[in-house]
């Protein structure tokens, strides 16, 4: 009998036992949920030459950013789809093969055109969605409308599917349709509870229309149900954090980072190791509270570690947080060289905005509050291009607008307020309000 994917899409493997766990290792892939890599492992076990399952698990190593494991996964995957695979097994390797190579570009181009040729392809649709997707990390400026797109386009061939729900709500929500994204994510996270994708998804929702007790009463009821090594653990845990700053809870906020999210802690990819740790402590520094020495320098050692080069924007510029935030001029000087370069060469998608916050965050943590206004003032609009989420960029805003406060530019500081307020309710806005007052 032949096999497919839960999607209806034929899988070229003659064994039962591979086609069973490819097909529950990627809903466990898609849903953010432990025991992925196990059970691609047992797919891979039963039928050694299953392309599509060497290529799922090269794309568990590029999320953990263990490069030379997932190129040498996607390479094997290539060579033995190229015997026996079907065209779209050969398309849907290759697409994901380019996005695990950082090949931005030719994986956009090959994702949308195997789309095009099979929209069911879920694990395919999966990389430009995302705050970490192709999207997202391509430097486009309306990512979050361009992926918003690809969902509404797609949405006929899906109906309600948990994982399509999830991710095309959250598409949705980032491109400012809070209310509606809101009720489709939470409708797919009701037809698959385990789901971190869902949870998360919903948390952002939550955070753009200000359900701050909510979403903190979601996190302790459901985050129990959540392994600690999920990949989404110490993130949905982060956002928790992010609540009780909203209330100006500095104490929990911190016990929250001691728990799951400080580098000796955390069983988080690299990626988010670095940008949860920079942006939670930076916002703790930048509201008031005190942050332990000992805090930033843990981290920074660890970031130094997993990231000792430039390579994605969205990691520069939480690297820059952790050069400032430890005045290691020399560190953030060099890395900023190496983002100039890039940007003379063309090989900065997400154009002049990146030094500009670099050097913009140095002036902050040197209390010379003009220059990081002047500094950010004209990239404000732009800071959408280093990709990531609403709630993570909105450190770059929440950066300038302390700096318009503590240089005395209150008129521009509550217009800025103003503009937030018409988008999103926020109660630190209130409370910073009381500080300009």
């Amino acid at each position: 009998m032949a096999h497919e994917d839960r999607y209806g899409l034929p899988l070229s493997t003659s064994s039962d036992q591979a086609a069973s766990a490819y097909r529950e290792g990627v809903d466990l892939m898609l849903a953010g949920w432990t025991g992925t890599v196990e059970t691609l492992e047992h797919a891979i076990a039963a039928d050694p030459d299953f392309a599509l399952a060497h290529i799922a698990r090269a794309r568990v190593h590029a999320f953990y950013q263990q490069g030379d494991l997932a190129r040498q996964k996607a390479a094997l995957a290539r060579e033995l789809v190229g015997v026996s695979g079907t065209e779209r097994e050969r398309s849907h390797v290759e697409t994901l093969a380019l996005a695990i190579e950082g090949r931005l570009p030719e994986a956009i181009v090959a994702m949308r055109n195997h789309i095009d040729a099979w929209p069911r392809d879920a694990v395919v649709l999966s990389l430009p969605l995302g705050a970490f997707g192709l999207f997202a990390f391509s430097g486009m400026a309306d990512h979050d409308r361009a992926r918003h797109e690809l969902c509404e386009s797609v949405a006929h061939h899906y109906g309600e599917d948990w994982w399509f729900l999830t991710m095309s709500g959250w598409a949705m929500t980032e491109n400012g349709d809070v209310a509606h994204g809101r009720k489709v994510t939470e409708r797919g996270f009701d037809l698959r509870r385990a789901n971190a994708h869902a949870a998360h998804a919903v948390l952002h929702a939550m955070f753009e229309d200000g359900s701050i007790e909510a979403a903190d009463r979601l996190v302790d009821e459901w985050i129990p149900s959540y392994d600690r090594a999920g990949i989404l653990h110490g993130h949905i845990r982060w956002h928790q954090a992010l609540g009780a700053l909203e209330h100006g809870d500095a104490t929990r906020a911190l016990a929250i980072y001691a728990d799951v999210l400080q580098p000796s802690a955390t069983q988080a990819p690299p990626l988010n190791v670095i940008t949860d740790s920079a942006s939670l402590l930076w916002r703790l520094s930048a509201y008031g509270h005190a942050v332990p020495k000992p805090l930033w320098v843990e981290a920074d050692a660890a970031a130094q570690r997993l990231f000792p080069k430039s390579s994605l924007p969205f990691a520069d510029v939480h690297m820059a947080l952790f050069a400032a935030a430890t005045q290691n001029r020399q560190a953030l000087a060099t890395r900023l060289a190496a983002i100039e370069q890039r940007l003379t060469e063309g090989k900065l998608p997400a154009g002049p905005v990146v030094p500009a916050i670099c050097r913009a965050l140095a002036a902050f943590a040197d209390e010379n509050y003009a220059a990081c206004v002047r500094e950010l003032s004209p990239v404000l609009s732009e800071v959408v291009r280093i990709g990531g989420s609403n709630a993570q960029r909105e450190l770059f805003e929440d950066t300038f607008l302390l700096a318009l406060i503590r240089s005395g530019e209150l008129p521009r500081a509550r217009n800025l307020l103003d503009a937030r307020l018409h988008r999103r309710p926020s109660l630190r806005d209130t409370r910073w309000r009381a500080a300009m007052a």
